[in-house]
């Protein structure tokens, strides 16, 4: 069964494969430039360039990604994940200024994933390093997505449709989504999009997790009274040039996901592709399920394959290592117990937290196994440590970067 998950999560990556969802979506014009961001960003480049060979390009893909070979004319400018660094500002620079020399009867084609919001970052407002700074906090804070990015797009030049605004050609651009629902102003923090949010919801954010930052907050307000632009807003005629659409989500790997299980007899249930909140309480509902299908087959008979998505979040309280997907799967052993499940939980990108590991897996047998090798699961999780946990098992899932991201993948069967 180990290999069989990990089948379904290979299988689902192949069918969602960034270049093979870019393809069909493609402008029939030609662009005069091709701006890719994202860790998705090569693939996806890669499908563009093939339907339009010799056009030139800027990609700004995860420092440390696997470079495909690429025709001259073209520049790659890798920025740095999750938290931006000087490489990542010069990336926008960069891109500022191409976007800007363009003409009104040009096309720009613009391919987005996820990550883009650290990879292009160009600061407003305060510093590289107060930047850095509230990004560290907010990954640890338990904020969700769309509050970290309501706070990024009101301190960027770029984000929150200020690429757009930066351009005066048309604009074609294709996401790929790592957001439960896939709300384009929040993928990469939609640097093409209509930005719904606003300073007050940004403030909002600092407040609500406790965070001061003093220069940050004293933006914010700047721009609450009015001082400072806004974003640009649903209604603006500068959209009426922008082309944005959806092309592949977390629901895309879900499906695939589903078919792989259900070639192979298992009935299969997507349960949602849009779960958000901390691992612990999302392992708390996965595991009420699984107890409620055992013990009266309710609401699903079994056997069943029980597959979800979304977003984790996990609230950092200890020092050790992991990731919302290791951190989910500690928990849902925890709540078990000695009647465990097998289960698979991964980030779709290839790297879960702070880890080199995409995840981890859970069998029916990890409790019994943890303590015969003495280890002690509730402890790790005080401490944030699940990795250290799934590592002396020999159950981490380690698959390498895989230039995808289409958010968390988690496969449980109940049987």
């Amino acid at each position: 069964m180990r290999e069989a998950l990990i089948g379904s999560l290979h299988h689902a990556l192949t069918a969602a494969h960034p270049a093979r969802l870019t393809t069909p979506h493609l402008p029939d014009e030609p662009p005069a430039l091709i701006l890719a961001v994202g860790k998705a960003a090569l693939p996806m480049l890669q499908a563009a360039l093939a339907r339009f060979p010799g056009t030139p390009y800027l990609a700004v893909p995860k420092a440390g990604a696997a470079l495909p070979a690429l025709p001259p004319g073209g520049e790659v400018l890798p920025g740095a994940h999750p938290v931006p660094d000087g490489r990542s500002l010069e990336a926008a620079r960069r891109v500022l200024q191409a976007v800007a020399r363009l003409r009104p009867e040009q096309l720009l084609l613009v391919l987005i994933s996820g990550g883009g919001s650290a990879l292009l970052c160009a600061p407003w407002g305060v510093d590289l390093a107060t930047q850095q700074a509230l990004t560290q906090a907010l990954l640890r804070s338990g904020a969700d997505i769309q509050e970290i990015n309501a706070l990024r797009k009101h301190l960027s030049q770029v984000k929150g449709g200020r690429l757009a605004a930066a351009t005066r050609a048309r604009v074609w651009a294709l996401y790929l989504s790592d957001v439960p629902g896939d709300d384009l102003s929040v993928i990469a923090s939609g640097p093409t999009v209509p930005d719904p949010s606003t300073y007050a919801e940004a403030l909002a954010v600092l407040e609500r997790y406790g965070l001061e930052f003093p220069a940050v907050r004293a933006h914010l307000e700047q721009g609450l009274r009015g001082e400072l632009p806004e974003t640009p807003k649903p209604g603006d005629p500068l959209f009426t040039r922008v082309e944005n659409r959806l092309i592949g989500s977390n629901l895309t790997l879900l499906q695939a996901a589903r078919a792989y299980w259900q070639e192979r007899g298992y009935p299969t249930v997507i349960l949602s592709d849009r779960f958000q909140g901390e691992a612990r309480e999302l392992a708390r509902f996965h595991a009420a399920l699984v107890e409620s299908i055992r013990a009266s087959g309710e609401p699903f008979r079994p056997p069943v394959v029980l597959l979800s998505g979304g977003e984790a979040s996990v609230r950092v309280r200890g020092t050790g290592r992991g990731g919302r997907n290791q951190e989910f799967l500690g928990w849902l052993g925890h709540y078990l117990g000695e009647r465990g499940v097998w289960a698979l939980a991964a980030d779709s990108d290839g790297i879960d937290g702070n880890t080199e590991a995409a995840g981890a897996l859970l069998s029916p047998d990890t409790w019994v196994r943890a303590h015969r090798f003495g280890l002690d699961l509730k402890a790790h999780l005080e401490q944030n440590d699940t990795h250290h946990f799934f590592r002396a098992l020999g159950d981490l899932l380690i698959t390498g970067e895989t230039q995808s991201n289409l958010n968390d993948f988690r496969a449980l069967l109940v049987e």
